[in-house]
């Protein structure tokens, strides 16, 4: 399964078209229609319920985006589809909501946040979840995590769905709880027969890494994440074939 043309045309807006001066919080029901009525791609994020639903939420913790506080995974599905995000006027969706509300009508991008803790191999649950909320689905629908152990059990689970492989240098700042052993290798971008990935999207602070040249000279697609200007646009598509954006308004190709 290879990753549909639209990917690599249309700009993706990071977290949907997110803004919250104009009441339309990241990953909310509000973004996700921006960016359908706007013509973009939409990247959004999966977490894992308590009861395994897959949820429509960056953060492990609620406090960030919400009035509560405390991890998503102590929570109920029916009790997170409660809570308003903060800015907004729609509570945190499921992926099933927002499935229904893009409707094959743009290209959606899933990233299933790593559940292990370090990257490793203790995941199943989302990405199960995520199988059986995409079964039926039609659209352009790529799943991508930083976890290549996530990538390759959801590839298993939906192998009509393109998987692809989020990716950077993984420095100690920015990941303190996997080892270093485990950074060091991931930052090799080993990993992609393996998971079956078709594509990946790397860092654009880490653009110009021979690990990603490499890949780029076998024909593997290259994304970029997060774009927040038309100058780092055009820095980023010098390399990569397209763009993860947010804060300010992507040109779609005509």
């Amino acid at each position: 399964m290879t990753l549909p043309a639209a990917f690599l045309t249309t700009p993706i807006a990071h977290r949907a078209l997110h803004d919250l001066q104009a009441g339309r919080p990241e990953n909310s029901v509000e973004a996700v229609r921006a960016a359908v009525d706007a013509g973009y791609g939409i990247e959004i994020d999966l977490q894992l319920s308590q009861d395994g639903e897959a949820i429509v939420f960056h953060d492990y913790d609620l406090a960030r985006l919400t009035g509560e506080r405390g991890p998503v995974q102590m929570r109920k599905a029916a009790d997170l589809v409660q809570i308003p995000l903060t800015g907004g006027s729609h509570p945190i969706p499921t992926l099933e909501l927002i499935l229904q509300e893009v409707a094959g009508r743009v290209p959606l991008l899933i990233e299933i946040k790593d559940q292990d803790g370090a990257l490793g191999p203790a995941v199943g649950r989302l990405e199960q979840a995520t199988a059986a909320a995409l079964k039926g689905y039609r659209g352009d629908v790529a799943v991508m995590s930083f976890n290549p152990n996530s990538v390759r059990v959801f590839g298993g689970l939906a192998p009509d769905v393109p998987v692809g492989l989020t990716t950077c240098d993984f420095n100690a700042t920015d990941w303190p709880l996997v080892p270093k052993a485990r950074r060091d290798r991931l930052a090799a971008l080993p990993d992609i027969k393996a998971s079956r990935a078709k594509f990946i999207s790397h860092d654009r602070n880490d653009l110009h890494s021979p690990h990603v040249a490499r890949l780029k000279a076998q024909g593997l697609p290259v994304l970029c994440w997060t774009i927040r200007s038309a100058r780092e646009e055009a820095e980023a598509r010098r390399i990569a074939d397209n763009v993860t954006f947010e804060g300010y308004d992507a040109v779609i190709p005509a």
